[in-house]
């Protein structure tokens, strides 16, 4: 499964580019790149992200059902190792942002058991973050 991944790009709606500076950078810890009034680029864990000004874009529409919890949709996030997934966890905790679904384990015990929390961003852009004991279980079946 090992493999040379090339970066993503992904680009999401906010209300506030001032809000996201504090959501992203202060709080998730990101390095900021270039930057506009309408548009902040993102080092997302190696990944380019942006946040682009778009207040009527921003929200999450919809929920599905995942191994007992309801999963926003749309979401987007990383895998992290195991350690920096809870030192994230504790990062967003104690900076008071309300988990949608607190961390915890998901498919214990079965293939593809993971780490896995979902948190909003202030413009309401639902995020997961994984881990996995054995990254080989990233697609299991």
């Amino acid at each position: 499964m090992q493999t040379t991944l090339q970066p993503f790009h992904l680009a999401v709606p906010v209300h506030d580019i001032g809000k996201a500076r504090e959501f992203y950078g202060d709080i998730l810890g990101l390095s900021e790149g270039r930057s506009s009034a309408q548009w902040v680029d993102w080092n997302f864990f190696g990944h380019q992200f942006v946040t682009h000004l778009a207040p009527e874009r921003a929200g999450v529409a919809h929920r599905n059902p995942v191994d007992g919890h309801d999963v926003p949709v749309p979401h987007f996030g990383v895998v992290l190792t195991m350690n920096d997934w809870h030192q994230l966890a504790e990062r967003v905790q104690a900076a008071g942002i309300e988990f949608v679904i607190e961390p915890h384990i998901r498919f214990k015990g079965q293939p593809g058991e993971q780490a896995t929390m979902f948190f909003y961003d202030f413009s309401g852009n639902a995020l997961e973050f994984k881990a996995f004991h054995d990254l080989g279980q990233l697609f299991a079946k």
